[in-house]
């Protein structure tokens, strides 16, 4: 089961052809979902013009020194999710963001170089899917189900939907009904196609959504992080308050105990 392309066999219902279009047309829909959420949302112009003031009024920060933070940016914020203080929301998040990564790559090698079962797929494929697709899950639900703020912090039920929850849903949903696709499939089951159905359901929400959930985040959040390194190297940060543990910045803070 971990080891047979579950779209060879599939191919025998659904031309390879068709499966390659979708692809396509989803990687088509995710860039114009993006662009349009950038030009909503103005990101660029304001990434843009924020770096040009800080360009203007800080001090002069070297060639040198730009790769240094492009390089920490794509390590720390990027690969190592750095932003996220709450260690369990990290590793949740890097659970998802590298399941996605091996999912969508095993589905787009087995689907464009190993369509059909004339052509014998190699078992690694195969394994990245099914692993791709658990990671997925895993980091998904913990997230769900307990970490998120108004689930952990506030006492909400965890099945309480909002907009924002869209891009975590769909994912979820196309991860899970990938996973019963390949089981039932395996199995010879006779609910494999609806499971196969429902899976391409959550994936085309999941690409199509991009302009109204956080899927386009993943594009520009870099840039972001690059700009704010970028900003505390060359002094322009100053209007923003200083950490917890650094009060002696902004004077000494008075902790005498109030009498109300």
């Amino acid at each position: 089961m971990f080891t047979s392309n579950p779209f060879a066999e599939l191919s025998a219902l659904i031309a390879p052809y068709f499966m390659q279009t979708y692809i396509v047309v989803m990687i088509i829909l995710v860039a114009l979902g993006t662009i349009y959420d950038v030009l909503h949302k103005k990101s660029a112009q304001y990434f843009r013009a924020n770096m040009a003031r800080s360009k203007a009024a800080g001090t002069k920060v070297g060639g040198g020194e730009k790769i240094s933070m492009a390089v920490k940016t794509a390590v720390v914020d990027v690969a190592l999710s750095g932003e996220f203080c709450n260690q369990k929301r990290r590793i949740a998040h890097l659970l998802g963001m590298y399941g996605f990564i091996l999912f969508a790559l095993a589905t787009a090698t087995m689907v464009f170089f190993y369509p059909t079962s004339d052509v014998a797929t190699p078992a690694i494929w195969p394994r990245l899917w099914w692993l791709g697709a658990a990671m997925v899950c895993v980091g998904g639900y913990w997230f769900w189900f307990f970490i998120r703020v108004d689930v952990a912090a506030e006492g909400n039920s965890p099945f309480r939907l909002m907009k924002a929850d869209l891009f975590i849903l769909s994912l979820l949903g196309s991860a899970t009904f990938a996973l019963v696709w390949g089981y039932l499939q395996a199995k010879g089951h006779d609910w494999t196609m609806i499971a196969f159905w429902l899976h391409i359901i959550f994936t085309t929400v999941l690409f199509v959504s991009v302009p109204w959930s956080k899927f386009a985040h993943m594009f520009f959040k870099p840039a972001a992080a690059f700009e704010k390194r970028l900003s505390a190297a060359n002094g322009t940060r100053n209007n923003l308050p200083a950490p917890a543990d650094q009060p002696e910045q902004f004077g000494k803070v008075d902790r005498q105990p109030r009498n109300y």
